[in-house]
């Protein structure tokens, strides 16, 4: 195959490049790697001649659409410049509309913070833009917090799709034609008129309805809730015979256990021609697998393609009706098998035409698969978007994710196993800066969050700006990790803490032990779970690290329930969470007195996924002790901090802390 390959004349321009490396100082570094991504997303019309671009835009996010047949430079069609609006995704349905998903966020009287969504869509140029969710009229007995989604760009018709939604029954005082419709279903929608047609209609209990790309809705989840409204953690799936829009047929049962793990085969996409449904289910080995299941009636049941050593956990698809191409896993790094041979020589290929990249994600495709937006990275690559022609060979660069740092050397991430205290190698990374012998070198451990969750090979944001600044870096996979089946998931890295605190303070221990880390300059560095436990280990392990630097921690397991408490989840999440000892003695903040090192800690104000109320109990309980705590708080913002600004002053701070600290130059 050859493969010829020229920059994009019309590639977005990139504003504000930082000067070269050489003689960098921590703020300008801090300002590179804090810096957001380029493209959060980008999307192929069905002809291949358009894509769509979405990106950060000031405080806000906006839509880019670029012309491919005329080259001519990309065209701003939407702007969201308020940060309490954000655009996450957008999609063709046609060759001149586009749906938007937009996140919105509001306060009510009493100040309570909330978040709902809703669909835009408009023209390629931005205009006719109209609300495609359906919220219902001014007889509505309730609001409607999902804007729905789309999942099925085909509806069947031209023009259409089938969007599933959120049904909300109607006050029926002083009319006889007031909707008593509630609960999940599916319409075909008219993306010019907004005309729109009931084709599944809701059920009290459905939760979600997987098409086959063509326009036929073939799988329904119902999700199980007691008599007071909470979720049990159990999801029944049907499926429809092909051409029969009747009867449902019972698939199976998927079961959240206690421990936030599932059982049973939980579907996620249907192949037409071969008239069955993929998904995951555990092996005879206690893996995750890929299966097929029959749609016929008899439910027979293939494995696709498992392992004893890794879960397989994603489903490779491709284009407009998302057709099943491979799947994938990840061990010291992430593999993918091919289905379909030909997709899997282009990838191959792909990978030896572009070096230094190592790893090639599919983003988008025309609708006949001849045109192709593809991804490509690797560790010190932070991602390349470009466009591939399979008629004409053509590879054609449309930008870079992260041009901020196209000048600044990035540093090697190596797979590498340690020993825990009772003999249990332990998988993680090593990342050493970049000309550096690997030895007697100020060093972080920087435990992932989750915990039901996993670090893997590739670029990150966070551990490359800490190499660049000298410091060794160690992500363990420690157990109560995902990816490496039930046994090393315990019983979570919450119920099960002190396995995982301690494979995590043996990471430090190790680094040490092979002389990598100077011991008096070893420090800990976490966000969400992994700031649960860089506080966990100050508790556990009193000054095994000299610093500890925790974002959006997780401070009292309590606390944590009680945040959940009136959530339609309440009950999966005391569940997850658990009850006993484990709960006073795995709660950092209730140990604040033991902890003998400094600490900087971060949050966000507006975080759902751990209320900010956790870092300011952290940093009052510390102060409390007479311990020595910074807090920096973020306000208006998320648990991911998606902010240049906010990212910088992390980034800036933690360096000077930890320099500070552990008394670097």
């Amino acid at each position: 195959m050859t493969i010829s390959i020229r920059a994009m004349a019309f590639s977005l321009a990139v504003a504000g490049m930082a000067s070269a490396v050489s003689g960098a100082d921590s703020d300008d570094m801090a300002a590179r790697f804090g810096a957001l991504e380029s493209a959060r997303q980008i999307s192929m019309s069905p002809s291949g001649n358009r894509i769509a671009i979405v990106s950060p835009v000031g405080s806000g996010s906006g839509v880019s659409v670029i012309d491919l047949a005329s080259g001519k430079p990309p065209i701003r069609v939407l702007h969201e410049n308020d940060s309490d609006q954000d655009i996450s995704n957008c999609s063709w349905p046609t060759d001149d509309r586009l749906i938007c998903r937009v996140f919105i966020q509001g306060t009510d009287r009493e100040g309570y913070k909330y978040t709902f969504s809703r669909m835009m869509v408009f023209d390629h140029d931005g205009g006719h833009a109209k609300v495609l969710t359906d919220t219902g009229g001014i007889r509505s007995l309730g609001f409607t917090w999902s804007g729905g989604g789309v999942i099925d760009w085909n509806g069947g018709k031209p023009g259409t799709i089938l969007m599933q939604r959120e049904y909300v029954p109607e006050s029926t005082a002083g009319t006889r034609i007031a909707s008593k419709l509630e609960g999940v279903g599916v319409e075909r929608v008219d993306v010019n008129s907004l005309g729109r047609v009931n084709v599944e209609r809701p059920r009290t209990d459905s939760s979600q309805f997987i098409s086959d790309g063509r326009g036929h809705v073939r799988i329904m989840g119902a999700s199980k809730h007691d008599n007071f409204g909470y979720q049990q953690g159990k999801v029944e799936f049907y499926y429809r015979k092909p051409d029969d829009d009747s009867e449902w047929l019972e698939l199976s049962t998927v079961t959240d256990a206690a421990d936030g793990s599932w059982t049973g085969f939980n579907p996620v996409s249907v192949d037409p021609d071969q008239n069955v449904v993929y998904g995951f289910d555990d092996n005879e080995a206690g893996r995750r697998a890929v299966y097929s299941v029959k749609l016929d009636g008899t439910r027979q049941r293939k494995l696709i393609l498992g392992r004893d050593d890794a879960d397989i956990d994603h489903l490779i698809s491709i284009g407009r009706s998302e057709r099943v191409i491979g799947a994938s896993y990840a061990t010291d790094k992430r593999f993918a098998e091919y289905f379909d041979p030909e997709l899997g020589k282009l990838a191959s290929a792909l990978v030896k035409a572009l070096p230094g990249f190592a790893q090639i994600d599919w983003v988008d495709a025309s609708e006949d698969e001849n045109k192709l937006v593809l991804l490509a990275s690797s560790d010190v690559k932070p991602g390349t978007f470009y466009l591939f022609d399979k008629t004409t060979h053509r590879l054609d660069e449309v930008m870079p994710l992260r041009p901020q740092l196209a000048d600044v050397p990035l540093a090697t991430m190596k797979p590498v196993t340690f020993p825990a205290s009772d003999g249990t190698q332990i998988p993680g990374y090593l990342t050493l800066p970049v000309g550096s012998d690997g030895k007697n070198l100020p060093a972080i451990v920087m435990p992932h969050g989750g915990p039901s969750s996993r670090d893997e090979w590739g670029f990150d944001w966070l551990v490359q700006f800490f190499a660049a600044r000298g410091y060794a870096v160690l992500q363990p996979n420690y157990r109560g990790s995902s990816g490496y089946g039930a046994d090393w998931y315990k019983k979570n890295g919450f119920q099960s803490w002190r396995t995982a605190i301690g494979d995590i303070d043996d990471a430090g221990r190790w680094l040490v032990s092979e002389g990598i880390a100077q011991p008096d300059k070893l420090a800990i560095i976490g966000w969400s779970y992994g700031g649960y436990a860089a506080l966990q280990s100050g508790v556990t392990e009193p000054g095994l690290y000299k610093a500890i630097v925790a974002v959006a921690p997780v401070t009292d397991l309590e606390e944590l329930r009680e945040e959940s408490k009136h959530y339609v989840d309440e009950k999966l999440t005391s569940a997850f969470i658990g009850e006993g000892p484990h709960i006073e003695a795995g709660s950092p903040a209730r140990h604040a007195d033991k902890i003998t090192v400094p600490v900087l800690l971060f949050h966000g104000e507006e975080d759902r996924n751990v209320d900010v109320e956790e870092s300011r109990l952290m940093d009052k309980r510390l102060k409390e002790a007479g311990k020595s705590v910074e807090y920096i708080e973020f306000p208006e913002l998320a648990h991911s901090l998606v902010s240049a600004d906010a990212r910088t002053t992390l980034l800036s701070k933690s360096d000077a802390f930890l320099r500070k600290t552990l008394g670097i130059k």
